[in-house]
């Protein structure tokens, strides 16, 4: 207990870090059970996609207050440069189905998807800084050349990501596909117990993902907060912000209440204080070192997914690869036909999709409106505000089994539970966790995000205000990941179902791309998050979710129909 204790003390982020590993490890021995009865290949392409999505939620966590902290730009601002990145992977998804659907060489192409990603993480890791006294968004130190070789960066990802995310999930697909025509071959019942693994096959298969998510949040914040340690510096969520607007010419802003209090608890030696434009200069450089540096780890999980693909591709099929075939003459009747079901499948690709799009545009304010919301009203004394993004991957691996238990169950009682209504009831879920941060936000009486940032501690005592504790996150990113499990895998088998075969790929790439529209618009979040009381903002979420539940369920027969 005394060794507890001492690690507790010493430093509550290792210590909770050390708590989620032991906690997943039976989960990962679960799934790994689980997985004998899938097609061989899963767990090696679980594996590869786990090592990419290890490096990626590394940035991912720290993406958009990295942005803010780094160059001074309003929340907004980055926020829409967050967006436009969060589009970028998703709708490059699209072209990258395109390009292994017309090479025929998904497994280079998931390939090479890796290196760029590699290559890309390797450009942010380098702490660019336009002068000593730190990256000011004044017009006069030339911030935004680097600003832009970021973007650049992420560019890159963006465009990796694109060649290996939909075309690894296509290749998942293709198992299945293959998985299934052998129990055709044994009969009618094994192949209807063969069908019903693709649903449990993709949440293994995503759960794996989140094994990834679920450490990779720490890795930044730690590396941060060693690079501040050793500089004499203690992280403080408030404080670039603070120096970003005194180096910017706001000179009375140092003698704030909120400065002087920030600052206190920003150093370690009170003499580094004597020299307050050295102090704010340093502590912007030291502050977002430390996070560049952590990109590093990322560039390295890429190659560790690439190399574990590469000793495993052979297990992997080629979707829709073409082979010699005879020649098979169809009736006039016959084509029609076959061009009819083509639609029907595709008409119902593109509603789930379009129900999709609202889903992530709320899911995704993980990396928005939430992050800030834990930088700002919530109690960072203990732990960065990026470490709550770990609770959304934490909660997918504990809460996964569960759900397939739950599924299973029904199914074998003979009241199974079909895809397009799963998908509905989730957007249900999600809806409930903005219903309980608009209540909570109202009992709290809690202003725009705005309006609260620039109050004294002093100020929040005489107003009654006081931060939110860490439960009410914990809450949140439970209701969204009980709904991302309803949604998200899901939605891939979905699509692994009603997608004309000679199109995996492209169709795949059309899943990420409603994403990506989605995505595109996740920027509205932090603005409606400034601009007005918050649980205005929770409500707008709260509004999208029910709307589109109401007509996902209006859809249900239809799309059961077709996929049947």
């Amino acid at each position: 207990m005394s060794f507890i204790s001492a690690l507790w003390k010493s430093n509550q982020t290792l210590f909770i870090l050390v708590c989620i590993v032991i906690v997943v490890i039976p989960f990962l021995i679960f799934y790994l059970r689980s997985s004998k009865e899938h097609p061989k290949g899963l767990i090696a392409a679980a594996l590869s996609n786990m090592g990419e999505r290890f490096g990626y939620y590394i940035m991912n966590a720290v993406l958009l207050l990295f942005l803010v902290s780094k160059f001074g730009l309003p929340d907004g601002t980055a926020g829409f440069i967050y967006s436009v990145f969060y589009f970028g992977i998703y709708i490059l998804a699209l072209v990258g189905g395109l390009i292994a659907d017309k090479t025929q060489n998904y497994n280079r192409t998931i390939q090479s998807g890796l290196v760029i990603m590699a290559a890309g993480y390797v450009a942010l890791s380098i702490p660019l800084f336009s002068k000593v006294d730190g990256l000011v968004a004044d017009g006069t130190t030339g911030w935004w050349l680097i600003l832009v070789f970021t973007c650049i960066a992420l560019l890159m990802i963006a465009f990796g990501n694109g060649l290996f995310k939909g075309n690894l999930q296509a290749l998942v697909g293709k198992l299945y596909d293959d998985f299934e025509a052998e129990a055709a071959k044994k009969g009618p019942e094994a192949l209807k117990e063969a069908k019903d693994k693709r649903d449990s096959g993709f949440q293994i298969f995503y759960v794996f993902i989140n094994i990834g998510g679920v450490i990779a949040p720490f890795v930044a914040p730690m590396l941060r907060s060693w690079w501040l340690k050793a500089h004499q510096l203690v992280y403080n969520a408030d404080m670039s912000a603070l120096c970003h607007k005194y180096l910017a010419g706001d000179t009375a802003i140092a003698s704030s209440q909120k400065f002087i209090e920030t600052s206190a608890d920003s150093v370690l030696d009170p003499a580094m204080l004597d020299n307050t434009t050295q102090f704010c200069s340093n502590y912007i450089d030291v502050f977002n070192t430390g996070i560049h540096y952590s990109f590093i780890v990322s560039a390295v999980a890429m190659i560790i997914s690439a190399l574990i693909f590469i000793r495993n591709k052979k297990r992997f099929p080629q979707p829709a690869k073409k082979v010699a075939v005879q020649s098979v003459e169809y009736t006039a009747e016959e084509k029609i036909a076959m061009a009819k079901e083509i639609k029907q499948r595709m008409y119902a690709l593109f509603a789930v999709l379009g129900i999709a799009v609202f889903f992530w545009l709320s899911f995704h304010q993980n990396g928005q409106s939430l992050s800030v919301f834990a930088r700002d009203f919530v109690d960072t004394a203990a732990l960065p505000p990026e470490i709550w993004q770990a609770m959304n991957p934490l909660f997918v691996i504990i809460l996964t089994p569960i759900i397939m238990l739950v599924f299973g169950s029904l199914a074998k009682k003979g009241k199974p539970v079909s895809t397009p209504r799963k998908i509905a009831l989730g957007m249900g879920i999600a809806g409930c966790a903005y219903l309980f941060l608009m209540v909570y936000s109202i009992i709290n009486n809690y202003p725009s995000g705005a309006e609260f940032r620039e109050l004294s501690a002093a100020q929040m005592i005489q107003m009654g205000l006081a931060k939110a504790a860490p439960w009410v996150m914990i809450v949140t990113y439970f209701f969204l990941t009980v709904a991302e499990l309803f949604i998200s895998p899901l939605g891939l088998s979905f699509v692994s179902k009603v997608a004309p075969k000679n199109m995996l790929g492209l169709c795949q790439g059309l899943w990420l791309g409603a994403t990506a529209i989605g995505n595109l618009f996740i920027f509205l979040g932090p603005i409606w998050y400034n601009a007005m009381p918050i649980w205005i903002c929770w409500g707008i979420f709260l509004a999208i979710c029910l709307v589109s539940m109401g007509v996902m369920f209006g859809m249900v027969k239809w799309l059961e129909k077709v996929t049947s």
